[in-house]
């Protein structure tokens, strides 16, 4: 058994630990949750993050860009493997050599979230020179307002009728600016051309009730674009499959078989 420890209880982390303390996923069993400060109580509360890890084979990050960094370090020199699915918190690179050159020997696990293709968009990078890696993502206005909007963008996107681009630029700005609402970015970045040559386009529509991502990859090994149109969780900057790819890929860390590896 995988003993899976949950660092967060919010729109993924419950779902996440529903599956796991019903038995759902196999060979898996839930270890404790650390939830965030303020946050209601829950069942099989733990104090601290060394009270997690304690008894933990695997902690799993569903908190946030803050708990990858108070965290993470910890995690792994003790020797537990991370799967995090806050990944834009790796937008940080000193964060990121610590938690994959120095901090060892747990491993670092990052989740697809609510994008696929992955493995082939890796394998295209491996093939040869990619020349174009580019993400457009568009979302309900309201999910994407924030504090660094002007007072125009932010009343572009509170009285949209129609499409409004509230960013395009890097996949490291567009992190930085929406850290609960573009994780794919850097899923989509880390297994690409890094952050930096890594294109992101994001458009708040009052028409879309859907979370869609739009991803174009370019290079030696062909042209491939992807669509995909995610229903929403609760929490309207999450789409709703996010918890399940992270059930998913627990699934496939326990499982003898595992497809499309």
């Amino acid at each position: 058994m995988i003993r899976v420890g949950i660092v967060g209880a919010g729109a993924i982390g419950s779902v996440v630990a529903d599956a796991l303390a019903s038995g759902r996923i196999a060979c898996c069993e839930l270890s404790g949750v650390l939830r965030r400060d303020g946050s209601p109580a829950i069942a099989r509360q733990v104090e601290t993050i060394q009270d997690l890890i304690a008894g933990s084979d695997l902690v799993l990050e569903a908190a946030g860009h803050d708990a990858v960094a108070d965290h993470g370090p910890a995690v792994i020199s003790a020797g537990r493997d991370l799967l995090v699915t806050s990944v834009g918190a790796l937008v940080d690179d000193e964060l990121r050599s610590r938690l994959v050159a120095t901090c060892g020997p747990g491993r670092l696990l990052l989740s697809a979230g609510a994008i696929g293709g992955l493995g082939l968009f890796r394998a295209a990078a491996l093939m040869g020179e990619l020349d174009e890696v580019r993400l457009v993502t568009t979302k309900p206005p309201g999910a994407l307002i924030a504090e660094w909007m002007d007072d125009e963008l932010r009343a572009s996107l509170e009285t949209a009728e129609g499409s409004v681009v509230a960013f395009n630029g890097s996949a490291r700005d567009a992190v930085v600016r929406f850290p609960a609402s573009i994780n794919v970015a850097a899923t989509l970045a880390l297994s690409t051309v890094g952050f930096d040559r890594t294109e992101v386009e994001v458009i708040g529509d009052p028409r879309t009730t859907s979370v869609v991502h739009e991803i174009l990859v370019d290079g030696a090994a062909g042209r491939y674009e992807l669509r995909i149109r995610n229903t929403p969780s609760a929490n309207p900057r999450t789409s709703a499959i996010t918890p399940f790819n992270v059930i998913r890929a627990l699934a496939d860390l326990s499982d003898p078989v595992v497809v499309g590896l």
